[in-house]
């Protein structure tokens, strides 16, 4: 899919660079329920990049990420396949607001930046 990469789209609050460990369980593409041991790569407080799935996924899927004691709800809003490898990044929405949903204190609550809708839109 070609994308005009003018194109910006409002990012809801800065990303922070964060390394947690995660397990995600969703459906994957082909209807088969999975849970996979994954790590946040950077996160906001309503959203994430999340590295290290192994289950090929569709936009708009339902996901559900537990880390420590938390669980919450995201859709996933761009699909990555990493290029030499069978994982993929995957970019997370949250279905609802949780202020501390990382637990990473005020540094998720800043102004918002720009990303390429390229970017936000991804591709299988």
């Amino acid at each position: 899919m070609l994308v005009n990469t003018r194109q910006m789209i409002e990012r809801r609050g800065n990303r922070t660079k964060a390394v947690l460990p995660v397990k995600v369980k969703g459906t994957d593409k082909a209807g088969n329920a999975f849970e996979d041991l994954a790590h946040t790569l950077d996160v906001t407080a309503v959203g994430a990049r999340l590295g290290g799935i192994r289950h090929e996924l569709k936009l708009q899927d339902e996901v559900t990420v537990f880390y420590r004691q938390r669980k919450t709800q995201f859709r996933v809003v761009w699909i990555k396949k990493m290029q030499g490898t069978s994982e993929f990044q995957i970019g997370l929405q949250a279905l609802s607001q949780d202020k501390e949903g990382w637990g990473l204190g005020q540094e998720q609550q800043s102004v918002p930046a720009k990303v390429p809708l390229s970017m936000a839109q991804g591709s299988v």
